[in-house]
């Protein structure tokens, strides 16, 4: 099986690239390299390419989703997509609205058609933000370090089947929530295998997290580098956060089974969830360290609480959770203090 992975280069894409090579496929890790220059940072892939070039059976191509010639011509001889490529910040699509919407929505759209023209399975890397704000609608209660939702109903959290009109979502939750569509329409209308991931918030190696994106490593990062952080709120805001290769393992299930079409909300689940607070707190009793806090003004778009209801995946697929946040954020700062150059020259 040939398998082209789109963002290739970055956070998901390479655990992506990763686990598939060590099982002996080919892989095309396909990626313009432009994390840094999207989100306005002064941000490098150069480590996660190099780390791709030592994985038997990838190779490399430099190349923009946006590109339908280059991307048609690379899917040719290629069973399966897994997108992961986009433009990842919900700050950014406010700034950008356009750039937002052709690389996720068109990219997508791009992504799908040499799918269709390649008769290939696709894996679509979605967002919990498709909800939007019909999320902060359910009622919540407030506890010392965190906000929980009130109505029973949503204990288990937020199902596939959750509302997704009539509120604000952001441009990039537009976008995303566009893309999400198409993929689906691709399997009715078209016959494609597809399976979208609703993604909650994953961590793991080679995610270079900022302020804008990835809360969890830049935490670990600012806490490790003592760099000040800012909290747009109060900090009580949960998540449930989901470590990067147990995602790539539910890709794999799905590319196993005889599914044809599904949605699935993955991430940590009820079990498995953190506020902004309870992560310092987490971080001081790992590390012993307590960065400078500032509170702002909430951001636009932000979710009070967003907790993926995780039974689907779970019974559709088999899949389990198997790195527990704490096990996971303890590997997290191991890799990032034996890369404290890294961060230093990005940050």
């Amino acid at each position: 099986m040939n398998i082209l992975v789109t963002g290739g280069a970055g956070f998901v894409g390479s655990h992506v690239v990763e686990h598939f090579s060590r099982k002996g496929y080919e892989i095309i890790a396909f990626d313009n390299l432009k994390r840094g220059e999207i989100l306005e940072k002064d941000l490098s892939l150069e480590h996660n390419v190099k780390f791709l070039k030592d994985l038997s059976k990838v190779s490399f191509v430099r190349g923009d989703i946006r590109d339908f010639s280059l991307l048609k011509e690379v899917c040719r001889d290629v069973d399966v997509i897994i997108h992961t490529a986009a433009q990842v910040a919900v700050t950014t699509s406010l700034k950008n609205p356009r750039k937002d919407f052709e690389i996720n929505a068109l990219g997508t759209f791009n992504v799908l058609e040499a799918a269709r023209l390649n008769d290939c399975v696709v894996i679509y890397c979605s967002t919990n933000k498709v909800y939007g704000n019909n999320v902060n609608k359910i009622p919540i209660v407030e506890r010392e370090t965190r906000y929980e939702f009130a109505d029973d109903k949503y204990r288990r959290g937020i199902p596939e089947n959750f509302p997704i009109d009539l509120c604000e979502h952001t441009p990039y939750g537009s976008s995303k929530l566009c893309a999400d569509i198409y993929v689906q329409d691709y399997s009715y209308v078209y016959g494609l295998k597809t399976g979208v991931f609703r993604m909650s918030c994953i961590y793991g190696e080679r995610q270079f997290g900022v302020e804008d994106q990835g809360w969890v490593t830049w935490f670990i990062i600012a806490t490790l580098l003592d760099k000040p952080i800012t909290i747009y709120g109060d900090g009580k805001q949960v998540r449930d956060i989901l470590y990067v290769k147990d995602l790539v393992r539910a890709f794999d299930l799905f590319l196993k089974s005889n599914l044809k079409q599904e949605v699935f909300n993955i991430g940590g689940g009820p079990e498995n969830t953190l506020s902004l607070l309870e992560l310092l707190d987490l971080l001081e009793d790992v590390t012993g360290k307590r960065n400078r806090v500032k509170y702002d003004n909430w951001r636009v778009g932000d979710q009070k609480v967003y907790i993926s209801d995780i039974t689907k995946v779970k019974e559709k697929l088999w899949w389990e959770i198997k790195i527990k946040p704490r096990e996971g954020i303890t590997r997290m700062i191991e890799w990032v203090g034996a890369n404290s150059k890294l961060f230093k020259s990005n940050f």
